[in-house]
């Protein structure tokens, strides 16, 4: 952190505050309130005793050359590891590096993940079909295992213990402190995909080692920008992270750095209020006659939602929903096409509807395929009622 810069502030503060106030220059500090871009490669030394000093620092924030970062990745580093409870966060590129980096970092030949059957695919095809030409199994489990389950499943080779709660597309729950006891017992590590869970699921109080973050989600906030966050609570577990990004080639575009803490000091308002409109979309869905299912852990009685509502302080404004099994594929297909105000497309957590059908997506290994067609909505900015009858509409274009 730049030395004018003024600490996130008193945990006693709201979270709203604590955003507007991270990794800035001091608010009586002469001079702009955003810190600049740095942009740079090559960093130079005032000799060379010191810069071979501070090469041996370079993953704690002394500069040595362009891949390691700089003042605007460490303010990004610092608002992330402050919103995630952690004390350390290295910047990816992308969220899917954030995914690879700290899984091949415990990783070796011979060892062993759990990994959830809802995980993310793209981290799915990298357990499959990567990781096993460096030696490296995964096992699939039931996202909804208790810990006997788990317990069940632990072999001496297992190292890690991935989790993804909600899980993407069907959105189950995870008992995850359960399950990270059971890891704890072995002396395993455990990581989680908290994207769904940014701010309103505290992964180093529930007992998880490493915290997983597509910041290109409601952090960037406009759909205009790729990044990753990998935060760890210890010293130790950093540098582990921080060397093996060094060592693959991470890294992130300073510009996009710029651009996520510009997009995290409205995150608050922005994910609180697409979450309290996604949950009116939900429940107002959740009565019509064509949905079988709605899987919002924050709507009551919803799936997971006992434990999300133990776990978790919020929701976020991704959601699934379940059709009624009469439909087809071409039904669906009909009902995204004739939405007005919805986009068709991945990603989620900017400012705009979007819907995308899912059951052609989904992959399972040991839990059932969804009961009927599905479609994952994210719930933008734009005015509820507006959603709603936009929804009204092409719902209304379903066969009876």
């Amino acid at each position: 952190m730049p030395d004018d810069a003024q600490p996130s502030g008193s945990k006693k503060h709201g979270f709203s505050t604590r955003m507007s106030h991270a990794a800035r220059p001091h608010i009586r500090a002469l001079g702009f309130v955003n810190p600049p871009v740095y942009r740079g490669s090559t960093v130079t030394a005032q000799s060379c005793e010191m810069r071979r000093e501070n090469a041996k620092n370079r993953f704690n924030r002394v500069m040595t050359y362009g891949t390691q970062g700089g003042p605007t990745h460490y303010a990004l580093e610092d608002v992330v590891a402050e919103i995630e409870g952690g004390t350390h966060c290295t910047i990816t590129g992308t969220g899917l590096a954030a995914v690879a980096v700290p899984l091949l970092a415990w990783l070796k030949s011979g060892d062993r993940c759990l990994m959830p059957d809802s995980v993310y695919g793209p981290a799915r095809n990298l357990a499959e079909n990567v990781m096993p030409n460096w030696g490296i199994e995964t096992t699939f489990y039931d996202p909804c295992i208790d810990a006997a389950g788990l317990e069940a499943l632990w072999t001496p080779n297992t190292r890690v213990l991935y989790l993804e709660s909600p899980g993407s597309h069907t959105f189950e729950v995870q008992d995850v402190p359960a399950l990270n006891a059971v890891a704890k017992r072995h002396g395993a590590i455990s990581m989680i995909d908290n994207t769904w869970g940014i701010h309103s699921f505290q992964p180093f109080a529930h007992g998880c080692d490493v915290s997983i973050q597509a910041l290109t989600k409601y952090v960037g906030g406009h759909s205009d920008i790729l990044l990753g966050s990998v935060t760890v609570a210890s010293e130790a577990h950093h540098l582990i992270v921080r060397g093996h990004a060094a060592a693959m080639g991470h890294y992130a575009s300073p510009d996009d750095c710029w651009l996520a803490l510009r997009g995290v000091r409205t995150m608050p308002v922005r994910l609180k209020h697409q979450a309290d409109s996604s949950l009116k979309v939900a429940a107002w869905l959740a009565q019509r006659p064509e949905i079988l299912e709605v899987r919002h852990p924050a709507l009551p009685g919803a799936p997971g939602h006992e434990i999300w509502k133990r776990d978790f302080d919020g929701g976020c404004s991704l959601f699934g929903i379940v059709f009624q099994p009469r439909y087809t594929e071409a039904d669906i297909f009909a009902f995204v096409d004739g939405l007005k105000l919805f986009g068709i497309g991945a990603s989620w957590g900017g400012y705009e509807c979007l819907a995308l059908p899912t059951n052609g997506m989904l992959v399972r290994r040991v839990t059932e395929p969804m009961p009927g067609q599905a479609v994952r909505l994210h719930i933008g900015l734009e005015e509820v009622a507006d959603i709603i009858a936009d929804l009204e509409q092409s719902l209304g274009n379903l066969p009876a």
